[in-house]
């Protein structure tokens, strides 16, 4: 199982209130517990999880995003050029944001199982099965 994590998935697992902590939480554990299971996200959610605990100057948050993001089950796919040209693609048949797009277009050229996502929006994506909280 390949789960792609994106940041409002990785923000509801390390700050968010239950239920959506839980149930992000539950989803994680599951891809993880499965043999060869990995998680999956682009090096973009590094950057989106982190501004707020370092603009915040919340140290003990940003440890933990630090911690998150070297778990040996996770894979930081780094945004190469099939990736924006993927994206680019998405962008222009979806109407997605920029972000958004990245975040999808790793997914599919990382050949993600499913898209973990708190963001209904990105349902439409048929390229890769989207997951809601």
């Amino acid at each position: 199982m390949r789960l792609y994590l994106d940041s409002s998935t990785i923000v509801y697992c390390l700050e968010s209130a239950l239920p959506f902590r839980q149930k992000a939480l539950a989803r994680v554990t599951q891809a993880e517990g499965i043999a060869g299971g990995m998680l999956l996200t682009s090096r973009l959610s590094r950057l989106e999880c982190r501004v707020k605990p370092l603009r915040d100057g919340n140290t003990t948050l940003l440890a933990i995003y630090d911690e998150f993001f070297t778990r040996g089950s996770l894979r930081v796919i780094e945004i190469g050029p099939g990736i924006v040209e993927r994206a680019t693609e998405l962008r222009v048949r979806y109407g997605l944001k920029t972000p958004d797009a990245i975040h999808v277009a790793t997914a599919i050229e990382e050949h993600a199982d499913a898209f973990l996502t708190g963001d209904r929006d990105l349902r439409r994506c048929g390229e890769v099965a989207v997951e809601v909280l």
